[in-house]
This record gives C-alpha cells, structure tokens and sequence, in this order.
C-alpha cells in the first residue's frame, strides 16, 4: 500500500473512531465473499457498517483519536463492525457469527470502554434504543388507557341495564 494511501486509510478510521459509539473487532479468517456481503447487507439493515482493516493502521488511528484499546485485538485478519447506536453492531455480529463458525468476535470498544467478546454477547442481549422508546411509551399510555376503561365501565352497565329493563315492559 502505498504510504498516501495508508494515511487516508488512517483518517479514516479516525473519523469512525470519532464518529461511532460502537466497534466490535472480529476475525474474518474463513468467510466467503458472498458471506461478508451477507452480513454487510444484515448489519446495514440493522444501522451498522462492516469494514476490513488493517491492524497497524488501526493502531495508529485509535492511538492518534487517544482511545483506550487493547492493541492485542488487531492481530490476525481483522474487521469491524461500528454504529452509532451502541447495540446494533454487537447485535449483528453476534447473530451472525450464532449461524457462521468463521466469524470470530474479540472484543469491542463500546463509548470509549474496552469490552471482551463476552461482553460483547452480554451487551448484544440488551434492547436497542427504539426498542426501549416504545416500552416506556407502552408503559407510560397503559394508564390513560385503563382509566378512560374503568370510567366508561359505569355508563356502559346503567346503560346495558336500563336497555334490558326497557326491553322487559
């Protein structure tokens, strides 16, 4: 590679280093071409990227954006998966490489903490940020729904009685 090419590569993984809330390092070593575009395709889906890289530049990068990183995760043939949400990228991973052997996870820096592979897993476990939004908006118009129930409860039952009493005479 060529020495311009190396430092355009280098900052670029600054800025996703910069940008991204979450990395997680895996090893690729044994995947198709057409099993890295399957799971670029369902990390994208999910708001996730996947990207090859090289280990040194990605030293570099992280050392250069001054991220806490175990520079032991870059060895051997190494990719990333990033997003900006902090469980899509783990969650895509991790479901993947559930269904493909080759795909090996090694850990991850997720808001600026190193994580372990299975901190990794714990953490692709967890709901996603939308997923949480519509709990909470579940949980907050559950009582408005029971109470407009239980005060109409009352009408409705005079109202059935008074009908069933009108239908007698």
């Amino acid at each position: 590679m060529l020495k311009s090419k190396k430092k355009s590569c280098v900052t670029e993984l600054e800025e996703l280093y910069k940008v991204s809330k979450s990395v997680i390092v895996t090893h690729y070593h044994g995947l198709t071409v057409s099993e890295v575009t399957k799971l670029r395709k369902s990390l994208r889906e999910k708001g996730a990227a996947f990207k090859v890289i090289k280990n040194t530049l990605a030293n570099i990068a992280a050392s250069n954006v001054g991220i806490t990183h175990d520079s032991n995760m870059y060895s051997g043939p190494t990719a990333i998966a990033y997003s900006d949400d902090e469980i899509a990228a783990a969650k895509g991973v991790v479901e993947f490489a559930k269904s493909n052997k080759n795909l090996k996870i090694v850990g991850g820096l997720v808001n600026d903490s190193i994580m372990d592979e299975k901190a990794v897993k714990q953490l692709a476990t967890l709901p996603s940020l939308d997923e949480l939004r519509g709990k909470l908006v579940g949980l907050l118009q559950a009582p408005a729904a029971n109470l407009a129930r239980v005060s109409q409860a009352p009408a409705g039952s005079l109202a059935r009685v008074i009908k069933a009493y009108a239908d007698k005479k």
